[in-house]
């Protein structure tokens, strides 16, 4: 069972996550913790107290951005311990996300908080500790991905990306109408999608072929035209990408 910390600086936010919490079979013991300086006090009798102690903490459900000391910071702070706490990020603002990952946090979780989103960070926390077997995972729908925004899950189709921008260990999914983040490598989609027209163009870009409006030579420099968006292409991958463009129907 988990023994969980949540830290949240808004009342009613941390009296939701706490019942959220507190619902979950396995979430042993949830308190809560107004600002991160209390959070940091609480966890550093969990340290002394060690992993068996009756003060341990397992995970902590963090919020970033509170007054004085903020998730981020008090994030940083554990990786110098020797061994932390699972951190997971609870927030209203997406922008935060790349720090987050580079942080080590096990899940990202966009308020309003909804019950089955959260049980999936739990789910990952309980595996990383060992309390839990995994659970199987229904294969993905392959003609669409989902992505989050706002707390609400929504289902972007492949065909509307038209490219796909490297963010740390993230993607940022492009399309006309929007972007969006997800927690998945730029190289695993590349794998997934290559079969769908998606090609590397840099270490940062992954382009769908159909979308390539020009291809442009300046003075050596090699760039696509994707709606009204210029991006560059490596030398490396450049070669590859004329000769897709060549074969493209």
């Amino acid at each position: 069972m988990l023994r969980a910390l949540a830290v949240d600086d808004e009342r009613p936010s941390l009296e939701e996550l706490l019942y959220l919490l507190h619902a979950d079979p396995r979430i042993g013991s949830a308190e809560g913790a107004g600002d991160a300086t209390e959070a940091l006090r609480r966890i550093n009798r969990a340290l002394k107290s060690g992993p068996g102690g009756p003060e341990a903490i397992d995970v902590v459900f963090l919020d970033i951005q509170m007054p004085g000391l903020d998730g981020l910071d008090l994030a940083r702070l554990l990786t110098g311990f020797a061994r932390p706490p699972l951190v997971v990020f609870v927030t209203a603002h997406e922008d935060f996300a790349v720090q987050a990952f580079d942080l080590k946090a096990v899940d990202y979780v966009l308020k309003p908080v909804r019950k089955e989103r959260l049980a999936e960070a739990v789910r990952r926390a309980a595996e990383l500790r060992g309390t839990a077997p995994p659970i199987p995972v229904s294969e993905p729908d392959p003609d669409q991905i989902p992505v989050e925004l706002g707390g609400v899950t929504r289902f972007v189709a492949v065909d509307d990306i038209t490219h796909v921008e490297a963010q740390g260990d993230y993607a940022r999914l492009h399309t006309d109408k929007g972007s969006h983040l997800v927690r998945i490598p730029l190289s695993t989609l590349e794998e997934r999608w290559r079969s769908r027209g998606f090609v590397r163009i840099h270490r940062r870009h992954l382009v769908a072929l159909r979308h390539i409006g020009e291809l442009r030579l300046d003075a050596g420099t090699v760039s696509v035209l994707v709606g009204s968006e210029e991006l560059q292409v490596s030398r490396r991958h450049t070669r590859e990408l004329r000769d897709l463009l060549m074969r493209r129907p």
